[in-house]
Order: structure tokens, then C-alpha cells, then sequence
């Protein structure tokens, strides 16, 4: 199989949007952490704690997608660099290892993604257990 400068161009735009969504999780998360912080500061809750927790472990996993993802684009751009100069055989196992470093950036995602549910559902048993609450009392 020949590579050629198209083929590692295609990932470009893929891995370009992958980059965005993370950081925009990341911000995301961020701003949720900054307040949950101060909610707790104001008013000490177990459930904060259990958010922030989870929350951390999330901050961590996504930092490794955006450095897998960042990585993936950079060995594609040593990729074509090695195709330009006609050294296939090396762009191919780079270009391995670029496609390498996006499965572990995608394998990431999915297990933040689970993590992300994990937190929902701390936030919906405490729902249903003041619903359950309200509804005694009344």
C-alpha cells in the first residue's frame, strides 16, 4: 500500500473538531467546578464533594484525549513530511502511530462519557430522594 499526502490529510478535519469538543467539555467542566466550589464554600454539602470528585477524574481524562488527539494530528503532519520526502516505509508506521494515539483519545472519550453519566446520577438520586421527601411531608 502507497501512502500519500491525502491520507493523513483526511484526519485533519476530524481530529480538528474532536480537539474542540474537548476543550469545550473541559470549559465546560471547569466553570462547573468553579462553582460547585463556591456553593460548597457557602454551604458545606457531601453531594459537592461527590461532584468535585468525579468532576476531577473527568478534568484528568480529558487532558489525555486533547494530548492523544494533539499527538495524532502531530505524527500525521510528520507523516506527510516523511511522504513528501519519499520515505514510506517510515511514514506508514508514524502514520500507525498517529492513528494509535486517536483510538486511545476515542477509547478516553467513551470512558469520560461513563464517568459523565456516573455524575448525573448522583444528582438524580438526590433529586428523587428530596422528591421522596416532599411527598412524605406533605
Amino acid at each position: 500500500m502507497e501512502l500519500t499526502l491525502q491520507t493523513p490529510a483526511l484526519l485533519f478535519p476530524a481530529i480538528s473538531l474532536l480537539i474542540l469538543a474537548y476543550t469545550n467539555k473541559y470549559v465546560a467542566i471547569a466553570n462547573l467546578i468553579r462553582k460547585l466550589f463556591s456553593d460548597h464554600m457557602k454551604k458545606p454539602q457531601q453531594q459537592y464533594l461527590e461532584q468535585i470528585t468525579s468532576l476531577r477524574r473527568r478534568v484528568y481524562l480529558i487532558r489525555w484525549m486533547q494530548a492523544c488527539g494533539i499527538g495524532s494530528i502531530f505524527f500525521c503532519v510528520v507523516t506527510m513530511l516523511l511522504v513528501y520526502i519519499g520515505v514510506q516505509v517510515y511514514a506508514k508506521v508514524i502514520f500507525l502511530v498517529a492513528l494509535m494515539l486517536l483510538i486511545v483519545s476515542l477509547a478516553l472519550s467513551i470512558t469520560e462519557i461513563f464517568l459523565s453519566a456516573g455524575a448525573l446520577n448522583v444528582l438524580l438520586k438526590d433529586l428523587e430522594k428530596s422528591e421522596r421527601e416532599r411527598k412524605v411531608k406533605a
